[in-house]
């Protein structure tokens, strides 16, 4: 050590380290819509006006307006979205500007290329040269262009040459939502959230296509990899569909519902159906906001709604009713009773360890907790510090969640058997913890018992 004639200070980078809470009410969106990117991830930070600015208004056959305005309907959350919706190019065709504008034969046009049609050509610059303004307000609106006073387009009644590429005429299908020819696209593009947008999704939906068995199929594989759920549509059709629907998919990430529901659309002034999907994942997020990822999404209010796509009556001791009897057998659904309401707990998990939805992701949320808080911990050397400095980090961690209600009670160890000097000496240490997360109750039985015990007190 090098003399020294004074006081020093030594940082010692030892201790336990904070644990926080991953974010949980994240939607991942599948599907389609005319305007914004396709097969990218693509952040809606909660807000209406930026869902519309990137994605455009219901037009009756996109399904991603619809869905974030489902979504929204219950709570302002972020979604990220994937857009599969066909894109078709547009050959390269002549304008005339007319008072510096001009309207375009289509709307919710991307990748424009304004030149001046010469040879070579002179390419103009969006934001530099010209504005592109979308009057789009429904299947048939045309976007426009308007020239900027000042740019390199000096006439304003300029030639220009104008290629772009709009929506296909061709609805999309489930094999654009899966992206079998893509492997960056459709389904799998959800696993790049992460690293092209920062969030990574928990609540998977694709309204519309998930009444598809491969559909639900590509969701649960990705879910699997991101520790995330799938809330997906059944046929909608009737009970008995539903339920042949269910007993196609074991999985503890699986959130089954049906029916459908009724929204009113103030264009058509008349009841549609849409699918739940899109509503329950924005109720799951609500719920998770104020209550936490914890508790079962069962018994919340769905708002936005005016009725379900099929009569599904109800009453909370008929074991005969078509909501109960869709419970039963792992399909979640909407019951009227003080208002339209979420009802059921159960995944579609053949394992009763996983019944309960809100058992596996309290378990999906922890685990991913604790493997994102050990970076640090990643090639440090193996010391009786270092094992007690992670084992008092994991137990804190587990008695904050403790104290809050999100787990009865847990406890992190590192078991001396697996950890042998062989392990030790590969770079391998084991750190075993255990939780008990809390259940829901879903069964409530009151016993009652007529008894003349109490007639004696009529003359005390």
């Amino acid at each position: 050590m090098a003399f020294l004639h004074g006081v020093e200070v030594i940082e010692l980078d030892g201790g336990p380290r904070p644990i926080r809470n991953v974010a949980s009410s994240v939607i991942g969106l599948v599907g389609t819509a005319k305007k914004g990117p396709t097969n990218v991830p693509t952040l809606v930070s909660g807000s209406r006006k930026q869902a519309i600015a990137k994605f455009g208004i219901s037009d009756g056959t996109s399904t991603i307006p619809d869905a974030l305005d489902a979504i929204f309907d219950q709570v302002g959350t972020a979604v990220v979205v994937i857009n599969v919706q066909p894109k078709t190019a547009v050959a390269a065709k002549t304008y005339k500007l007319s008072n510096g504008v001009v309207e375009l034969d289509d709307g919710y046009v991307s990748g424009l290329v304004v030149t001046d049609g010469g040879t070579p050509a002179t390419t103009y610059v969006q934001g530099k040269d010209y504005l592109i303004t979308s009057s789009a307000t429904g299947p048939n609106g045309k976007d426009k262009l308007a020239r900027i006073e000042g740019g390199a387009i000096t006439s304003a009644t300029a030639s220009l040459s104008l290629a772009y590429d709009k929506a296909s005429d061709t609805a999309a299908n489930s094999t654009q939502v899966i992206s079998t020819s893509n492997p960056d696209g459709g389904i799998p593009a959800l696993l790049g959230a992460e690293s092209t947008v920062h969030v990574t999704p928990r609540l998977l939906i694709a309204p519309g296509f998930t009444h598809t068995k491969a559909v639900t199929d590509a969701l649960i594989s990705v879910a699997n990899r991101l520790r995330a759920i799938v809330i997906a549509d059944g046929p909608g059709d009737t009970d008995a569909k539903a339920i042949s629907y269910r007993s196609n998919f074991d999985s503890a990430r699986l959130y089954l519902v049906d029916p459908g529901v009724k929204v009113f659309d103030s264009v058509k002034n008349i009841n549609v159906n849409q699918p739940a999907s899109a509503r329950v994942a924005g109720i799951i997020a609500k719920s998770d906001n104020e209550r936490g990822f914890w508790w079962s999404p069962s018994n919340r209010p769905m708002l936005g709604i005016s009725g379900t796509s099929r009569p599904i009556d109800f009453a909370l001791d008929d074991k005969l009713a078509r909501a109960n009897q869709l419970n039963e057998k792992d399909v979640a659904t909407v019951i009227h009773q003080n208002g339209y309401r979420l009802w059921g707990n159960r995944s579609c998990s053949a394992d009763k360890k996983w019944a309960f939805i809100s058992v596996r992701r309290t378990a999906d949320l922890i685990n991913d907790a604790l493997l994102r808080a050990h970076l640090w911990a990643v090639d440090r050397n193996i010391t009786k510090t270092y094992i007690e400095d992670v084992t008092e980090g994991v137990n804190a961690y587990l008695r904050s969640l403790k104290n809050i209600g999100a787990i009865i009670n847990g406890n992190c160890w590192a078991d001396p058997d697996l950890n042998t000097p062989d392990q030790i000496t590969q770079g391998k240490i084991y750190f075993d913890f255990d939780f008990t997360p809390p259940y829901p109750a879903e069964h409530i039985t009151f016993r009652s018992s007529l008894v003349n015990d109490y007639l004696e007190e009529i003359f005390s």
